[in-house]
Formats: structure tokens, sequence, C-alpha cells
């Protein structure tokens, strides 16, 4: 009997977050794998081990997947990664392989899955909350407002004039992996007037939010996500209620990290 791969998504980093479903298939797979040289120092893991404890006692597995662009050496990575799953697999063991987030959105898994796959074996995603829906969250701001359009953006990957033609089109931007490109990003938000909120480190320790493109800084983490909305037009509504949203929003002091007072 074949065992069954599945893509497990641990959140953006408050444990609390993670789904029902995401820690009954911890529970009940036999391997665990993780993205990383070292499993137990992933982030996913270390994440996920504070939801279900039990996974500290697992068998877990370290698929190194490199941080590069270079499609012949990641082709290589996700081939190798996928023998490794595979070994255990065909053993007839679950394998539950953590992403970040969810694993339907820029994760590496969808690479793995594809290939395992593709060998025979069966393959399920487990949904997980996205970043940039725990970043509007913890912002206190919607993603989208009657008939806007949502864009999820993966900024780290364009220059300047790509990500200004980005912010031209209406509705809201999430700008993700944009630490990588901050002097680039902040240049393309200055121009675009667009209402700007960035969450670093969402959920976990340290967690910082910003509110207006001028308050972000000029170097940011990895785990930066930015919300650009598009300014209120005539078309919407504005009344008393939303004239108290703008300055609840304003207070960012008032927005605790949810993490501050886990174990009280």
């Amino acid at each position: 009997m074949k065992g069954t791969l599945y893509g497990v998504g641990v959140g953006p980093g408050n444990p609390e977050l993670m789904t029902l479903a995401a820690v009954r298939i911890i529970r009940e797979s036999a391997v665990i794998a993780c993205p990383g040289k070292d499993a137990r120092q992933s982030t996913a893991y270390r994440i996920a081990v504070q939801a279900e404890p039990s996974l500290a006692t697992k068998e877990l597995l370290a698929v190194d997947m490199p941080m590069t662009r270079d499609r012949a050496e990641l082709t290589k990575s996700f081939r190798q990664g996928a023998l490794l799953l595979e070994s255990f697999l065909k053993q007839g063991k679950d394998v539950a392989f953590l992403t970040l987030g969810d694993p339907a959105v820029y994760s590496t898994f969808a690479y793995l899955e594809e290939r395992i796959a593709g060998l025979g074996y069966p393959t399920g995603y487990i949904s997980g909350v996205p970043s940039f829906c725990a970043a509007a969250a913890e912002a206190g701001v919607p993603l989208t407002e009657w008939d806007e359009a949502l864009h999820i953006i993966p900024a780290g990957q364009m220059d300047e004039s790509e990500l200004e033609e980005t912010l031209r089109l209406p509705g809201t931007c999430a700008l993700m992996k944009s630490g990588t490109r901050m002097d680039a990003v902040k240049s393309a938000l200055a121009g675009s007037g667009r209402e700007v909120y960035m969450v670093e480190n969402c959920g976990m320790l340290g967690q910082k939010i910003y509110r207006g493109a001028d308050s972000i800084p000029d170097t940011a983490g990895y785990f930066s996500m930015i919300l650009a909305k598009e300014e209120k037009g005539s078309n919407q509504p504005s009344d008393d209620l939303s004239e108290g949203a703008e300055k609840r929003r304003s207070e960012s002091e008032s927005i605790r990290n949810p993490l501050d007072s886990r174990g009280k």
C-alpha cells in the first residue's frame, strides 16, 4: 500500500491559526517533512509543534530547497526532494510536508507534489491561513470591499517600473516577498497614492505593523507583507462607521501581537 503525501499549511506564524485538519494530518502522519537542512530548525516546524506537541516525537525529514532563481539548480533540488519523499511513501508511510501559510500559494510543495503524483502516489493539499489574510487581520483592515479586486504580487521578483505598473491595477495589491527589494518597493509605493500597511513577522514574536508608505523602513525581514489598498472612490459610501474604522487603523499601538498573551 502506498503512502500519501500531504502539503500542510501551518499558517503565517501564530500556531493558534492552524486548522483542525492541519493538526489532524500532522498527528496521523508517520513522517513529517520540513523544508531546509534541519527540520527542527525550520520555521514551519517551530510553529506546528506548538499546536501539536506529538510532532516532537515523530520521524522528521529535512528536504533542502535552496533559495535560488537558477532553474537548473531548482529542478535538481525538486527531483532529489521528490526521490527522498518517495523513499518513505513506497514503505506505505504517510508524509506531511509542512509549509508556511497555504501550500497552494507560492509554496515549494507544489513542485514536489507534481513529481510525486507523476510517480503514482496519492497527494493532498491541506489549506492554511495565507499571510496576506493574516496581515490584514493584524492591521485591522479589510483586504477588499464591495467589488474590489485582490492581486497577489511576488514583489521580490520585480523591478521598480514593473512594480509601478502593477500598483496601477484597481483594487488591493498584496506584495509578497517584498523584503528583498525594499528600495524598489518603497519608491513605487511613494507615488502610488495608495493606503499602505506593512506587517513584518506576522503572528510571530517581533511582529511590527507599519502604516503609510513613509513609515516603512529601508530594510525589512523576509517575512514582510505589504498591503497597498486603492483609495476609496466616489462609488463607495462613506459614513460614521468608516470614519471610526479610520481612527482605529491610525492607532497602531493599540493592536497587540497575539503572541504576547499566549500561555497566560
